[in-house]
């Protein structure tokens, strides 16, 4: 089993949701982390709920690379390193393809696609400095389509592609590379208020996954993760 002493990891949209979730239960192992959400407020928020000193705060567009560049250099000045990231800024805004506006696909595509490049791209030599690894959050989306989700189906069937694809780049660099796509996420994703969602998966489930992830024998790579509810309501 790996160690997962002395990690410090970037969780991109952790303000809230999945990412807060899985900032959350990886404090909770002992890693020291960083989240970034374009909303400081939120940010703040987030820090006094998780209540650690291990909690760096980052305002980051991910969609504007200049800002994921800043982002790591925090990270590196406050921590001395980054072993993880976890990509999971994402937004989804839903609507026929035909009454989809300009706004909401370059939206969708900006944060969850080129966002997630930009998050590799800003942390890639970190990465290979420290044989790290780099996790996507995608969507069941990324390979089931679904009508009125041509864009967010777009954007997730991309990461899907994009991951898998750097995972292939970046193996030799020992650096891992997974994406997670879950089912139904009980959280404040495309404006959701959370009320009998308890059978839907937990944001904290996802994070007991990325910590099953950081501990596996270097050996092994699970590099596509679909996870669904066990049941359906």
């Amino acid at each position: 089993m790996q160690s997962l002493e002395n990690k410090v990891v970037y969780i991109t949209g952790g303000s809230k949701g999945i990412g807060f979730g899985i900032a959350k239960v990886l404090l909770d192992n002992g890693l020291k982390v960083a989240i970034s959400a374009r909303n400081y407020e939120d940010l703040q928020k987030a820090r006094q709920s998780l209540g650690d000193e291990n909690v760096l705060i980052i305002q980051s567009d991910v969609s504007k690379f200049e800002d994921e560049v800043k982002a790591v250099e925090q990270i590196v000045a406050t921590f001395g390193k980054l072993d993880v990231v976890v990509a999971n800024a994402g937004v989804g805004k839903f609507s026929p393809v035909d009454e989809m506006s300009l706004e909401d696909w370059n939206a969708m595509i900006g944060t969850n696609l080129t966002g997630v490049f930009h998050t590799l791209k800003a942390t890639v030599d970190q990465l290979k400095q420290h044989k790290g690894y780099y996790i996507s959050i995608a969507s069941l989306a990324g390979t089931n389509f679904f009508a009125k989700g041509a864009g967010y189906n777009a954007s997730k069937f991309g990461v899907v592609g994009f991951t898998q694809a750097a995972m292939l780049d970046l193996r030799s660099y020992d650096i891992k590379c997974t994406t997670i796509m879950p089912g139904s996420v009980t959280s404040h994703f495309a404006n959701h208020v959370p009320e009998a969602d308890g059978w839907k998966i937990q944001p904290a489930d996802l994070g007991e996954m990325v910590v099953h992830l950081l501990q596996m024998n270097p050996n092994v790579l699970p590099s596509k993760i679909e996870v669904r509810p066990s049941k359906t309501s």
